[in-house]
């Protein structure tokens, strides 16, 4: 059966509601750059077309930045861009594979797409990066249980 979209749904917007607080602690690169700072701030403002803009600009200048990759992605599974959104998360992954922001980030994306089989791989992922307890792998747990909890 499929999950119950209520509960699944507020899952999924309790994931996709980071306030620019929450998005800077995902980030482990301290991206230098206003520009980065901006998108934080209109990430936190819900608008996640003119931060994929800018971020966009980041990436040209900083290519290796996995927080910018990271943030893009968050923007693009934010607007539904589902393809593109994986494509980033894939290129913060290939620079930092144990960045935790962009690997729970693919949870909520897996989950997203239906895949909850990926979402617990990634579940794993985020775990083993996180030295202690850390709020990325709680809040992909949470989203994980909502979706499971909707099923029969």
């Amino acid at each position: 059966m499929r999950p119950c979209l209520t509960a699944f749904a507020f899952a999924l917007s309790l994931a996709l509601a980071t306030p620019a607080a929450a998005v800077r602690m995902i980030t482990s690169d301290a991206t230098p750059s206003e520009e980065f700072e901006e998108a934080i701030a209109l990430i936190d403002e819900d608008r996640f077309e003119d931060a994929i803009e800018l971020l966009e600009e980041v990436v040209e200048v900083d290519p290796d930045s996995a927080d910018v990759w990271s943030l893009l992605g968050f923007s693009y599974r934010n607007i539904g861009e589902t393809d593109e959104a994986f494509a980033a998360y894939n290129k913060a992954l290939l620079i930092a594979p144990d960045h935790v922001g962009a690997n729970e980030y693919l949870g909520e994306l897996y989950l997203q797409v239906g895949d909850l089989e990926k979402a617990k791989a990634q579940l794993r992922i985020v775990d083993d990066a996180c030295t202690a307890g850390c709020p990325e792998f709680d809040q992909l747990k949470a989203a994980i249980e909502a979706y499971e909890s909707g099923t029969q």
